[in-house]
Parts: C-alpha cells; sequence; structure tokens
C-alpha cells in the first residue's frame, strides 16, 4: 500500500545527535520538511556510502527548511558506535534513529521480515506530517541524495503554487504545467 499522501502516525523512538541520545516523536516531522532515509543496517557497505551522500546535501536540505532523520533496526548505542568508529558516519550532523522494535519499518512498510532488516526507503513528509514522495530501493542499489533534493525542491513548488505540476526532469525555475482542458492530448 502506498505511503504517498498518509499522515505519519504517533510514533517514540531513540535516536542519536551531535553526541547526544534524544526522543524523536511523529511531531519531529511537522512544521518543516522532513527526509527520512531507512536504510538496513550499521557496519555494512552500501549504506555508508549513502548516509555519506545524504550528509553531503545536508546543508542543502537544510537551507530548503527541511530535517534529515536516518533509520534502522539498530538502536541508538549501536549508531553512537558506528558514529565513534567510522570516519565516514563520524562527518552526520543529523538525526539518526534506531528502530530496533520495528515500528518505524512497519509503519512506513520497509521491514524485511524475515531479515529483521530496513529496505532502503527515502520518504518526502511535507510540514502537515503528511508523505509526498517515495522511493524504495533494492538492498545492492544505493541511493543519490542530489535526487532527493530535486524532489524536496519540486513538492515545495507544488506546495506554494496549488494548480501547478512539475514535469519529468524539471529543475528549479524551469517551466511547469497548468493541468487543464486545453493540455489534453497535446503534450
Amino acid at each position: 500500500m502506498s505511503m504517498i499522501g498518509k499522515q505519519v502516525q504517533p510514533f517514540k523512538a531513540q535516536a542519536f545527535h551531535n553526541g547526544e541520545f534524544i526522543e524523536v516523536t511523529e511531531q519531529n516531522f511537522k512544521g518543516k520538511w522532513s527526509v527520512v532515509c531507512f536504510y538496513p543496517a550499521d557496519f555494512t557497505f552500501v549504506c555508508p556510502t549513502e548516509l555519506e551522500d545524504l550528509q553531503n546535501n545536508y546543508a542543502t536540505l537544510k537551507e530548503l527548511g527541511a530535517e534529515v532523520y536516518s533509520v534502522s533496526t539498530d538502536t541508538h548505542f549501536t549508531h553512537k558506535a558506528w558514529h565513534d568508529t567510522s570516519e565516514t558516519i563520524k562527518k552526520i550532523e543529523y538525526i539518526m534513529i534506531g528502530d530496533p522494535s520495528h515500528q518505524l519499518c512497519r509503519m512506513f512498510d520497509v521491514l524485511i521480515e524475515e531479515e529483521g532488516l530496513a529496505d532502503r526507503g527515502t520518504f518526502i513528509i511535507d510540514p502537515d506530517g503528511v508523505v509526498q514522495a517515495v522511493e524504495i530501493n533494492a538492498g545492492g542499489i544505493g541511493r543519490d541524495a542530489s535526487n532527493v533534493v530535486k524532489k524536496l525542491k519540486a513538492a515545495q513548488y507544488v506546495r506554494n503554487n496549488p494548480g501547478e505540476v512539475c514535469p519529468a526532469k524539471w529543475e528549479e525555475g524551469a517551466k511547469t504545467l497548468k493541468p487543464s482542458l486545453d493540455l489534453v492530448g497535446k503534450i
């Protein structure tokens, strides 16, 4: 079942952020844009490359008014241990949520039940706590955070410009479309 248009349901989770353990709830996803990236596990291979790429785009995402959350089925303690031992993960400034109970993975429908791990799922959530974009990849396919930036810009444009939509390969500042009878069969 698609998460598009769904409100993030109530939850509580522990996270590692800036050297501290914090609690994160669905309220964190309200009032600003959020990017939530699920990944299979800490101390793995593709995951640190994705998380580093996300960190490399973090300043841009923050400038766009979004907070970033990574989520795996590891604990917040494991996130701290990985942060303390990996040069790549040490760079991360965004919030790393632990989901050992699988509550979030199930809520976002990214749990691989037989493995107890998360799929590579990316969710863009609007300031009302509603999911606006979803991307889910197989375990061996890493994501490109620059695509998240592009999707976030498109989601923000559509929210701020009712009646307009962003066509394929839309870039900020490019022409959009206004769906109407006049466009039917002419694109």
